[in-house]
C-alpha cells in the first residue's frame, strides 16, 4: 500500500478502539456503552491482545491522525470515541475470525474511505504513562483466602 493508503497499523488501532469501546457488540444499545469513550491505556491493552504487541507512540499518533481525518474516530480531552461513520463502517465489514479482523478491516478501509490528515499529537510522556498504567493493570492481585488473609503463590 502506498504512503497515502491505509496502513495495517491504522486498522489495528481502529479495531482496538472499536473493541475497547464496546462499539463492536451488535446487540448492545448505544446507551449502554461508554459514552465518554476509552482512554489510551484501554486502546493499548486491546491492541496488545490482538497482536501481542503494544503499539509504539508514532503508530498510535499516525493512525489516530488518519482515522480522525477520515471522520471515523474522535478524540477529546484524552477520550477516544468511534464516530457514527466509524461504527457503520465496522458493522458493515465482512465477518471474519478475530485473527484476521485487522487484515479484513484494512481492506475495508482501503476500499471504502480515504485516510484523512487531522492535527493531533501524542506526546512521548503520555504514551509512556499509558504503557505503564497498562503494565500495572496487568499484574495480578494477590489471592485472598476465605478468612481474608493474603496468600502469595
Amino acid at each position: 500500500m502506498g504512503e497515502n493508503g491505509w496502513r495495517w497499523s491504522d486498522a489495528w488501532i481502529f479495531v482496538s478502539l472499536v473493541i475497547a469501546s464496546g462499539a463492536g457488540r451488535h446487540r448492545r444499545a448505544a446507551s449502554t456503552r461508554r459514552p465518554e469513550g476509552v482512554r489510551l491505556t484501554d486502546v493499548l491493552s486491546t491492541a496488545d491482545h490482538l497482536n501481542q504487541a503494544i503499539p509504539e507512540r508514532h503508530e498510535v499518533e499516525d493512525a489516530v491522525r488518519r482515522l480522525v481525518g477520515a471522520g471515523l474516530v474522535s478524540v477529546t480531552d484524552g477520550w477516544f470515541r468511534i464516530t457514527t461513520d466509524g461504527e457503520q463502517l465496522w458493522r458493515t465489514r465482512p465477518s471474519s475470525g478475530l485473527g484476521t479482523t485487522v487484515d479484513t478491516m484494512q481492506g475495508v478501509l482501503s476500499r471504502r474511505r480515504a485516510p484523512g490528515a487531522a492535527e493531533w499529537s501524542l506526546h512521548e510522556e503520555e504514551h509512556a504513562a499509558a504503557v505503564q498504567e497498562y503494565y500495572v493493570r496487568s499484574i495480578p492481585a494477590p489471592r485472598r483466602s476465605p478468612e481474608g488473609h493474603t496468600r502469595r503463590n
